[in-house]
Protein backbone atom coordinates (compact mmCIF):
# COMPACT_ATOMS: atom_id res chain seq x y z
CA UNK A 1 0.00 0.00 0.00
CA UNK A 2 1.61 3.02 -0.60
CA UNK A 3 1.37 6.10 1.39
CA UNK A 4 1.99 9.29 0.00
CA UNK A 5 3.70 10.35 -3.57
CA UNK A 6 5.72 13.41 -4.74
CA UNK A 7 6.61 14.95 -7.97
CA UNK A 8 8.87 17.67 -8.19
CA UNK A 9 7.62 20.33 -10.62
CA UNK A 10 8.81 23.51 -12.44
CA UNK A 11 6.48 26.19 -11.40
CA UNK A 12 4.30 25.41 -8.49
CA UNK A 13 1.54 27.85 -9.31
CA UNK A 14 0.81 26.58 -12.41
CA UNK A 15 1.28 22.83 -11.46
CA UNK A 16 -1.38 23.65 -8.53
CA UNK A 17 -3.52 25.15 -10.76
CA UNK A 18 -3.22 21.81 -13.21
CA UNK A 19 -4.00 19.71 -10.05
CA UNK A 20 -6.69 21.47 -8.41
CA UNK A 21 -8.93 21.32 -11.95
CA UNK A 22 -7.87 17.92 -12.83
CA UNK A 23 -8.46 16.20 -9.34
CA UNK A 24 -11.56 17.91 -8.54
CA UNK A 25 -13.84 15.27 -10.54
CA UNK A 26 -12.33 12.70 -8.85
CA UNK A 27 -13.15 14.23 -4.87
CA UNK A 28 -8.91 15.20 -4.73
CA UNK A 29 -7.96 18.32 -3.26
CA UNK A 30 -5.72 20.44 -1.90
CA UNK A 31 -5.64 19.66 1.79
CA UNK A 32 -1.94 20.79 3.14
CA UNK A 33 0.52 23.46 1.71
CA UNK A 34 4.19 24.12 3.32
CA UNK A 35 5.76 27.32 1.74
CA UNK A 36 9.22 27.46 0.85
CA UNK A 37 9.95 30.26 3.98
CA UNK A 38 8.53 27.23 6.48
CA UNK A 39 10.51 24.55 5.01
CA UNK A 40 13.68 26.52 4.49
CA UNK A 41 13.84 25.23 1.09
CA UNK A 42 11.00 23.91 -1.16
CA UNK A 43 7.47 24.85 -1.46
CA UNK A 44 5.27 22.13 -1.17
CA UNK A 45 1.29 21.30 -1.51
CA UNK A 46 -0.55 18.10 -0.59
CA UNK A 47 -3.64 16.74 -2.02
CA UNK A 48 -5.97 13.94 -1.08
CA UNK A 49 -9.12 13.22 0.47
CA UNK A 50 -10.87 13.21 3.71
CA UNK A 51 -8.03 14.22 5.93
CA UNK A 52 -5.04 12.08 4.30
CA UNK A 53 -2.91 14.27 2.02
CA UNK A 54 -0.91 11.29 -0.38
CA UNK A 55 -0.20 12.95 -3.34
CA UNK A 56 2.14 15.56 -2.89
CA UNK A 57 3.73 18.82 -5.55
CA UNK A 58 6.74 20.47 -4.66
CA UNK A 59 9.40 23.18 -6.16
CA UNK A 60 12.60 22.11 -4.55
CA UNK A 61 14.04 19.17 -7.18
CA UNK A 62 14.40 19.69 -11.11
CA UNK A 63 11.49 18.00 -12.47
CA UNK A 64 12.71 15.34 -14.64
CA UNK A 65 8.91 14.31 -16.27
CA UNK A 66 8.75 10.44 -16.87
CA UNK A 67 6.55 9.59 -13.60
CA UNK A 68 3.14 7.72 -13.83
CA UNK A 69 0.75 8.29 -11.37
CA UNK A 70 -3.05 6.68 -11.41
CA UNK A 71 -5.77 7.61 -10.01
CA UNK A 72 -8.47 5.46 -8.62
CA UNK A 73 -12.16 6.86 -10.18
CA UNK A 74 -15.47 5.50 -8.68
CA UNK A 75 -17.37 5.85 -11.97
CA UNK A 76 -15.93 6.19 -15.87
CA UNK A 77 -17.96 9.42 -16.10
CA UNK A 78 -15.22 10.54 -13.18
CA UNK A 79 -12.63 9.47 -15.68
CA UNK A 80 -14.22 11.36 -18.38
CA UNK A 81 -14.26 14.55 -16.01
CA UNK A 82 -10.96 14.28 -15.09
CA UNK A 83 -9.51 14.38 -18.69
CA UNK A 84 -12.03 16.91 -20.13
CA UNK A 85 -10.71 18.57 -16.52
CA UNK A 86 -7.00 17.74 -17.31
CA UNK A 87 -7.03 19.26 -20.96
CA UNK A 88 -8.80 22.44 -19.90
CA UNK A 89 -6.20 22.85 -17.41
CA UNK A 90 -3.09 22.48 -19.64
CA UNK A 91 -2.76 19.16 -19.81
CA UNK A 92 -1.87 17.35 -22.74
CA UNK A 93 -3.66 14.35 -23.99
CA UNK A 94 -1.77 10.99 -24.03
CA UNK A 95 -5.03 8.66 -24.09
CA UNK A 96 -8.30 9.63 -24.63
CA UNK A 97 -11.15 7.75 -21.94
CA UNK A 98 -11.90 4.53 -22.90
CA UNK A 99 -11.70 0.63 -21.84
CA UNK A 100 -8.23 -1.16 -21.84
CA UNK A 101 -8.65 -4.74 -22.28
CA UNK A 102 -5.22 -5.75 -22.58
CA UNK A 103 -4.65 -4.92 -19.29
CA UNK A 104 -8.41 -6.10 -17.92
CA UNK A 105 -11.82 -6.56 -19.40
CA UNK A 106 -12.92 -3.64 -16.97
CA UNK A 107 -10.26 -0.83 -17.20
CA UNK A 108 -11.71 1.88 -17.86
CA UNK A 109 -8.59 4.56 -18.24
CA UNK A 110 -7.69 8.25 -19.39
CA UNK A 111 -4.47 9.51 -19.46
CA UNK A 112 -2.71 13.38 -19.66
CA UNK A 113 0.97 14.54 -19.22
CA UNK A 114 0.82 17.29 -16.90
CA UNK A 115 2.62 20.60 -17.32
CA UNK A 116 5.64 18.76 -16.28
CA UNK A 117 5.33 15.71 -18.48
CA UNK A 118 4.68 13.07 -15.93
CA UNK A 119 1.97 10.99 -17.67
CA UNK A 120 -0.96 11.14 -14.86
CA UNK A 121 -3.92 8.64 -15.05
CA UNK A 122 -7.67 8.35 -13.91
CA UNK A 123 -8.36 4.47 -14.11
CA UNK A 124 -12.30 2.36 -12.73
CA UNK A 125 -11.88 -1.40 -12.52
CA UNK A 126 -15.91 -1.30 -12.65
CA UNK A 127 -17.59 -2.75 -15.32
CA UNK A 128 -20.36 -0.34 -16.64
Amino acid sequence: MIDHIGLAVADMDRAEAFYHAALKPLGIAILAQVSAAETGAAAHAGFGAGDKAFFWIGSGAKPKGGTHVAFKAQTRAEVDAFHRAALAAGGRDNGEPGLRPEYHANYYGAFVLDPDGNNIEAVCHRAG
